[in-house]
């Protein structure tokens, strides 16, 4: 049978087709008890309730992240969680794993859950080779929709993710204050958005602080882990780096076991800064030097912007940049001429040219 006409739920409701109109697109100024009539009169002809308005009784929201393995995605999750669990949602967590299900696979299950609606965390509109068509197609059915960490123009939802220009700003103004000039950069595909903001960020910088632009060779993109992260410490400090910039705070714990590694003392050979301030760096060996990100105000504002969007108040689609703080601790300190030349500590076993 086709779907009901508006005529007919309208007879049935004892309402205007006007009215059906306005609670079939959930409009606001419509009567709670007018409202309960017409979703009614939907379930007694038979008619599937839009998606707008099946979510009204689901009290889920979909919560997707990559996986696990950074303990920065944990506590993101758990605060996003407990601001939900406030307001009587509750968030179904998927976790993407490589190998395991393609953030489409879940959108799809939490489609059929009828989820309230969604927040993607470093999704695939972190990704600047995917199409954005599969956040318009959520967004076609009706699904509010937050995204975190990455920006696609053109999708429509609101945005929100850390300044990474203002964190590469932090951290090598520290390390230049301390008399660095060979700064490497270790960053995780460059694909990603926040690694091409890292990127750019760190070219800007350099540039302007120390008047270098040959430090593309000092950049090196691999993996988001310990073993990606003294990978690219070991070719960093091969070409002369005193100091190196990761893109995440495990990257960091591999360049310390690198440099560790070559014979070279943590921070005394090479200065290490992490990223992401996440839990126990203030007690690893030395302590962790890293970016703090304020992962509070982001996920309680990601919730925030999805129960406006959920009551039918859109946020602006702009993305709003979060402001990082540099937390100094143990990992970082003068360069190695700067402390004394030789004497200071023992230099990368390769110098860079012209030192």
């Amino acid at each position: 049978m086709r779907p009901p006409r508006l005529v007919d739920i309208a007879a049935h409701a004892k309402v205007s087709e006007a009215t059906v109109s306005r609670v079939l697109n959930n409009k606001p100024n419509v009567a709670e008890a007018t409202r309960q009539s017409v979703l009614t009169a939907l379930d007694v002809l038979g008619y599937e309730r839009p998606l707008q308005l099946r979510r009204k009784t689901a009290g889920l929201v979909g919560l997707i992240v990559p996986e696990l393995d950074n303990p920065i995605f944990p506590v993101l999750a758990q605060i996003i969680e407990t601001a939900l669990a406030v307001h009587g949602y509750t968030p179904v967590l998927c976790t993407q794993t490589p190998g395991g299900m393609h953030e489409d696979d879940y959108t799809d299950m939490l489609l059929e859950r009828g989820v309230a609606g969604m927040i993607v965390v470093s999704g695939q509109h972190a990704d600047t080779t995917t199409s954005p068509d599969r956040y318009q197609r959520l967004r076609d059915a009706g699904l509010p929709l937050v995204l975190v960490n990455g920006y696609y123009p053109g999708i429509d939802a609101p945005f929100l993710s850390n300044d990474d220009a203002a964190s590469m700003e932090l951290s090598l103004t520290h390390l230049i204050q301390l008399g660095h000039t060979e700064i490497g950069l270790a960053v995780g595909p460059e694909r990603y958005v926040p690694v091409i903001r890292k990127i750019e960020g760190y070219r800007a910088v350099m540039a302007r602080q120390l008047g270098r632009t040959d430090v593309d060779s000092l950049i090196e993109t691999t993996l988001f882990s310990v073993e990606g992260g003294a990978s690219a410490a070991t070719r960093l400090i091969g070409k002369g780096c005193t100091a190196i910039v990761c893109g995440s705070d495990l990257m960091a714990l591999g360049a310390i076991r690198a440099a560790r590694a070559r014979g070279l003392r943590v921070p005394e050979d090479v200065s290490v800064i992490g990223y992401d301030d996440s839990a126990l760096m203030a007690f690893t060996n030395p302590p962790l030097t890293t970016v703090h990100q304020a992962v509070v105000a982001m996920g309680e504002a990601a919730v925030r912007s999805l129960l406006d969007e959920i009551a039918g108040n859109p946020v602006p689609r702009t993305e709003y940049l979060f402001q990082p703080e540099l937390v100094v601790r143990a990992s970082t300190a003068p360069a190695p001429a700067a402390a004394g030349g030789a004497s200071g500590g023992r230099r990368a076993a390769h110098p860079s040219p012209g030192s």
